[in-house]
């Protein structure tokens, strides 16, 4: 299924003149793959006040926390279903030595952050509160192992620690710091980036390292996580092309960075808010480039791996701007919009598509960093267009994925460029309801779209959407609802159902039988 490239079909509408509105057809005979929950996976990385202030405020602080974790966040990280938190890193992963983050806090040694900031990191937040996190969220647990500067005895002994149920020396310690019995680590990556921050290694070095730390990489068999090379990003392909051929047995799949910059470039990327519509254009444009991304990597997994075994997991998503101006650069702290709400949502419509090996992605980042679902200010905290975002595709998590075609759709020109005015996604979600994803990419003009559900009637559809009259609206602490989801429904027409799409829009609904 291309995303990108509209297809004019014939739908069968005899009524429906050449110019009609753009028309959306959803095939529910035809179930796909199963869009696994994990695709909505979120990431935690020490950065910043990603971790610390954010959602991180100790036992001892006064605003209301279990364990050291405030209760404001994590209630409403619960209300996300989060399904899955990767964690020390990204970039900081290969610098974090595992043992300065267990044992009593007030003598873990503190270290100087050189990624992020330069800033004292004292290890309050490590592995024994990381997993108190995923059991309150109900989340799945991703850990990044070392590989920069660490070795394969320290990774293996990390795993040791962690999974062990025997009366091993590491697996009494980890008695003794207060977990009687293991935790559960369902994905572990050996390194991150190691194209770049990970140790600028080619990947025929990387996978001769992952194979080596991988084989030490032991536990009971019952407790195995799913193994993660680390892979490419942007249009690099080496990377899955050599561990797709040379990685171990017993990986899980191979990891991918993109990032949508507006203007593309790293040393200028654009602004958070108050950006003109040409750079509105050139995110979507630059969003859109994920799916050739995924096809281009599918397709050597598919040439490599014809059996299915590896997924591709896009473990690093988003955008990112240029840092609000008066912020320490090193936190990567920006401002969340409608249009961030818009790039997740055309995200999620092309992990859809290719459910069957995109397993995992998480969006970078979780709180205060990035593209943040939430935003935190001492003991206030405020939810953003992307938290909405990824709330209403909800009923996608484990949902089973339906073809679905658009036809007769107006491209959204601008500043000399085109993308597909509406973008969409269908799934039968685990409640058996038929429930379509659409966005509009155009932030000037609303589209009329025709929903038909092939070989069935439908009297109408019920759900929600998200617009707002500026392309960068979004929620401050002041007006911390200035920008949310309000309900939507339609009803069918003599047997048609016509959807009035808002400009600028990201819209959920449920279809009635």
């Amino acid at each position: 299924m291309n995303l990108l490239k509209p297809t004019i079909l014939a739908l069968g509408i005899a009524a429906l003149p050449a110019f009609a509105q753009v028309s959306v057809t959803i095939d529910a005979s035809k179930p796909g793959a199963v869009i696994n929950k994990n695709v909505y996976g979120q990431f935690a990385e020490h950065l910043g006040t990603g971790i610390y202030e954010g959602i991180w405020v100790g036992p001892q602080s006064k605003i209301p926390n279990t364990k050291g974790w405030r209760n404001d966040v994590v209630g409403a990280l619960k209300e996300l279903k989060v399904p899955l938190v990767r964690w020390p890193g990204g970039c900081f992963a290969d610098e974090y030595h595992w043992r300065d983050g267990i044992g009593a806090r007030n003598k873990r040694p503190v270290k100087v952050n050189t990624h992020w900031g330069g800033v004292a990191e004292d290890n309050a937040v490590g592995t024994h509160e990381f997993f108190d996190l995923a059991e309150m969220l109900g989340a799945e647990t991703y850990v990044n192992g070392n590989l920069g500067t660490g070795t394969p005895q320290e990774m293996a002994e990390w795993l040791e620690y962690m999974t062990s149920d025997t009366k091993s020396t590491l697996a009494e310690q980890r008695r003794k710091n207060g977990r009687a019995k293991p935790f559960k680590v369902d994905y572990f990556a050996v390194g991150n980036e190691a194209w770049g921050c990970g140790g600028n290694m080619k990947p025929e070095y990387y996978a001769g390292l992952y194979n080596h730390y991988a084989t030490f990489l032991k536990t009971p068999p019952s407790a195995r996580p799913k193994m993660i090379a680390s892979g490419g990003n942007d249009n690099d392909t080496k990377w899955t092309e050599v561990l797709s051929k040379d990685a171990a047995r017993g990986t899980d799949g191979i990891s991918f960075h993109y990032y949508t910059l507006p203007t593309g470039v790293w040393e200028k990327k654009g602004a958070a808010t108050a950006f003109p519509e040409s750079e509105w254009m050139s995110t979507m444009a630059n969003t859109l480039r994920m799916e050739d991304h995924i096809r281009n990597n599918v397709a050597i997994l598919d040439k490599n791996d014809p059996q299915k075994k590896l997924g591709f997991y896009v473990d690093e998503w988003g955008t990112w701007y240029d840092v609000e101006e008066g912020t320490n650069p090193g936190f990567l702290f920006q401002r969340n919009t409608l249009r961030d709400a818009v790039v997740a949502a055309l995200n999620f419509n092309i992990f859809h598509a290719y459910a069957e090996r995109v397993r995992m992605t998480n969006i970078a980042q979780m709180v205060n960093v990035l593209q943040a679902m939430i935003i935190t200010d001492k003991d206030k905290m405020l939810l953003t267009p992307t938290y909405h975002a990824y709330k209403m595709y909800i009923p996608f998590q484990d949902a089973t994925s339906l073809p679905s075609t658009v036809s007769n759709d107006k491209l959204y020109t601008a500043n000399g460029k085109s993308v597909p005015g509406i973008s969409a996604s269908a799934a039968r979600g685990k409640d058996g309801k038929v429930y379509v994803a659409l966005v509009n990419t155009n932030p000037r003009e609303t589209s009329d779209v025709v929903l038909n559900l092939a070989g069935q009637n439908v009297s109408g559809v019920n759900g929600q959407v998200l617009t707002s009259e500026a392309m960068d609206a979004h929620n401050t602490f002041d007006k911390p609802q200035a920008i949310k989801p309000v309900p939507y429904s339609a009803k069918a027409d003599n047997g048609k159902l016509l959807l009035k799409v808002p400009a600028k829009a990201v819209m959920v609904v449920a279809v009635e039988a």
